[in-house]
């Protein structure tokens, strides 16, 4: 469609597609959150179509992934990436989020001669594991992330960590066209909740020290380092692990086993397997003394600011954009951790240590843990809020739609 420039083009009210895998209410990871929490605030200023994956739903146009049947995971995601692409309308923009609706962006882009801005959530090229996962679907999925990368008219960084990590990544690409646009958090639905009838009915005491993770088990969430360093924790620490959906069966078997001799030889654990609803894991969250976050890969860490925005103090792993987000010694601890190193064990076991003497330093001191809970949920609220990450957001659309006329 043409698109006008100058004062025209400023004045009008912007139409975009957005594609995505997750949307509510299935939403399984930080993408989705993200997603989730940005829509609504675009809306508010801007026309928003919603294209997404899988069952239908209100509020979107869901794809199913169903296409090849039989096929490759990865092959099927491309199936539903085609369906969205033709399902495009008149826009005046694409933007995807992931790899797995990156290359239903690419062929919108190209298909409609729209511009196209990916979301830089997470990068392929650091998640090696996932060929565990997917097997040669991994090709397919870093296939398709290079591709609309270099094809894009924008990339949206997540973090300043991530947008270093993205250019190191994919050299081609023009750093003038890499923007950074933080993860946010609703701070009206992360707060503290002083109830106790969650808690009690996981069976947390929310009257002695505790430390809670909150996350999938994969290798990315370091979940594994967490339950050994839990071995060096202060006996009255409970540790409580809202943790589910194992990658694969062996990640599985590897955390079950840890988990099993953790509590054999320390007790004080609990470790909820299913997922539950966010006003619960938001009660948990207000209870626990430390939120620990030990990630070995994180491009920002929006379980952090859920944290935070509950007033709870945070130890997390110094990689990616968690330093972005915790601020050593006034709203929690970073830990080194050292990506290069993780086949040392000597190094790992530092690092495990480490984790489990910052936990240990603020369980010990509940007056510096409520302190930098206190200061953490002002910072969500000063520095994150969705309604500023969606002004961010559109003014990356225009910058995108001026580049793409200038390529015409």
């Amino acid at each position: 469609m043409t698109t006008p420039s100058g004062d025209d083009a400023a004045e009008q009210k912007l139409s975009i597609s957005l594609l995505t895998r997750e949307y509510p209410p299935t939403i399984y990871g930080g993408a989705g959150v993200h997603v989730a929490q940005l829509v609504p605030q675009l809306r508010k200023l801007i026309d928003v179509d919603v294209h997404c994956m899988g069952e239908p739903r209100e509020g979107a146009t869901a794809h199913p992934e169903n296409f090849p049947l039989g096929a490759n995971p990865a092959l099927r995601v491309f199936g539903a990436d085609l369906a969205m692409a033709a399902a495009i309308g008149e826009v005046d923009l694409v933007h995807s989020h992931t790899w797995y609706a990156n290359l239903g962006g690419h062929l919108a882009g190209l298909l409609h001669d729209i511009p196209h801005v990916v979301s830089a959530h997470s990068l392929e090229p650091h998640r090696p594991w996932k060929a565990e996962q997917l097997g040669g679907g991994y090709q397919l999925s870093s296939w398709a992330e290079r591709t609309a990368f270099e094809g894009a008219d924008a990339v949206i960084a997540v973090s300043a960590g991530m947008r270093a990590d993205t250019l190191d990544s994919y050299s081609e690409l023009d750093p003038d066209k890499v923007h950074v646009v933080r993860n946010g958090i609703d701070t009206d639905e992360f707060k503290p909740d002083l109830d106790t009838d969650v808690v009690a009915q996981l069976g947390m005491d929310p009257d002695r020290p505790s430390v809670v993770f909150v996350g999938r088990i994969t290798r990315q969430k370091g979940l594994i380092h967490l339950v050994r360093a839990a071995e060096q924790l202060d006996p009255d620490t409970q540790l409580v692990l809202l943790a589910g959906a194992p990658d694969t069966p062996e990640i599985a078997r590897s955390i079950g086993d840890a988990f099993a001799h953790l509590q054999r030889s320390r007790g004080n654990v609990l470790w909820v397997e299913q997922m539950l609803p966010r006003a619960h894991v938001r009660q948990v969250l207000s209870h626990a003394t430390v939120f620990a976050c030990p990630s070995v890969y994180e491009p920002l860490g929006i379980v952090n600011l859920e944290a935070m925005a509950c007033e709870t103090a945070v130890v997390a792993s110094a990689v990616g954009g968690i330093p972005e987000v915790v601020v050593d010694g006034e709203t929690g601890y970073l830990v080194p951790y050292d990506p290069a190193q993780a086949d040392d064990p000597a190094a790992v076991a530092a690092f495990e240590a480490d984790l489990a003497a910052k936990i240990n330093s603020l369980t010990s001191d509940p007056d510096k843990a409520r302190a930098f809970g206190v200061a953490g949920r002002q910072r969500c609220i000063d520095e994150f809020s969705w309604a500023k990450i969606a002004a961010e957001t559109v003014e990356v659309y225009r910058r995108a739609i001026e580049v793409h006329s200038s390529r015409r």
